[in-house]
């Protein structure tokens, strides 16, 4: 009886050691960073779409005068519901989405975007779809977690570099990845309920949706019962990849892969919304944060090159009045003794006199912002 109690207490101690690995090990915060980015970015645009007829959706005299009256339910336009807070609301969306993008005061800016996108959603819940669902989601998640703790402004006033990185538990980023699994599980068992699916029709009536569709498909294809039932199945087989084999090493760059091309084919054909932008913000959950810091690294060089070529081509465009100098000539005689100076330009082109002009000056010191590790 010994053996059998030891060995059931030692897989008690494996199978605990490994919930607390899966979701509070620790990892340098570059992916989240880039998450917070791309949804900062996408809840932008969100706030733009809503602004469009923003009284007719939500104001108390538009389609729905009053909010939905359902227990629990909760916004800051229960608390004001009239035009000017509706007004204000929609402004402190878009302002806290742009500072949630640049990582400036992260928690208020993530905490505000969170709380409106809740408040118009529940101000009016008739008027939205499953992606904005999602985009609630994930603004919870952000909400959340540390998601400031690399590439933000934040990042540079604590520690003097925008691209570090804070090592984080890893938590949010498991939600999220389990958020991607809930989606697609539960979508198959949902389809597999409906006779069409089943049947291997229901693509087939969805392109033939004409108030729905961005890019009508031909008819050879819509009316195909052949490729109308590859399409469908070979939906459900994405969809339960995506959901399943996604936590698989081997699989997951291919499933994933696949999902993109299913939800960009689904995006540039019909009209859903923000649904498959929001899942392709859920799918950068996935990326190690290896290959994020190495993303990260490039896009700093590039935007430090980029910046190095406008800043020198300003420097040249100026004339330079020194002793002796003729305006308008660049000068490249190297000094050796600046060559620890790191307030140049990091081309080892230098002026030959000991003044710089102001043009370099002001050049060298945005650079050095973009240049900082």
């Amino acid at each position: 009886m010994i053996a059998p109690v030891a060995m059931l207490r030692e897989s008690g101690r494996n199978a605990v050691q490994g919930w607390r690995t899966f979701w509070f090990s620790t990892e340098p915060a570059y992916t989240l960073g880039i998450i917070r980015i791309a949804f900062g970015l996408l809840a932008f645009l969100w706030s733009l779409e809503l602004g469009m007829g923003l009284y007719d959706k939500f104001s108390v005299n538009g389609i729905v005068p009053q909010p939905p009256t359902y227990e629990f339910l909760w916004g800051v336009f229960y608390r004001w519901p009239g035009d000017t807070a509706l007004l204000a609301g929609w402004i402190v969306l878009m302002v806290a989405s742009l500072v949630m993008i640049v990582g400036w005061h992260t928690k208020l800016a993530t905490f505000l975007v969170f709380v409106m996108i809740m408040s118009f959603e529940r101000r009016n819940p008739w008027i939205f779809n499953s992606g904005d669902g999602l985009i609630r989601i994930l603004s919870l998640y952000l909400a959340l977690s540390p998601c400031g703790a690399a590439l933000s402004l934040d990042q540079r006033r604590r520690f003097g570099s925008f691209w570090s990185a804070q090592d984080i538990k890893i938590w949010p980023l498991r939600l999220m990845q389990v958020q991607i699994s809930i989606i697609y599980i539960t979508t198959v068992i949902a389809k597999l309920h409906g006779d069409t699916w089943q049947n291997g029709s229901a693509v087939s009536y969805t392109l033939r949706l004409d108030d729905m569709l961005l890019l009508p498909s031909p008819a050879w294809i819509s009316t195909s019962p052949l490729i109308g039932n590859a399409m469908t199945w070979g939906t459900l087989l994405v969809e339960f990849s995506l959901g399943v084999f996604v936590w698989n090493k081997r699989w997951r760059t291919k499933v994933l892969l696949a999902g993109v091309f299913l939800h960009l084919t689904i995006l540039l054909t019909m009209v859903v919304g923000f649904f498959s932008l929001a899942i392709f913000v859920l799918y950068l959950s996935f990326m190690p944060w290896q290959r994020s810091e190495a993303l990260v690294d490039d896009v700093h060089r590039w935007l430090s090159s980029v910046a190095q070529r406008i800043l020198r081509r300003e420097v040249t465009a100026k004339p330079v009045a020194d002793d002796g100098a003729v305006a308008g000539v660049e000068r490249t005689t190297e000094s050796p003794a600046a060559e620890g100076d790191n307030n140049v330009l990091p081309t080892g082109r230098h002026a030959a006199s000991d003044a710089t002009s102001p043009a370099e000056v002001n050049g060298n010191e945005a650079l050095s912002i973009l240049q900082r590790d």
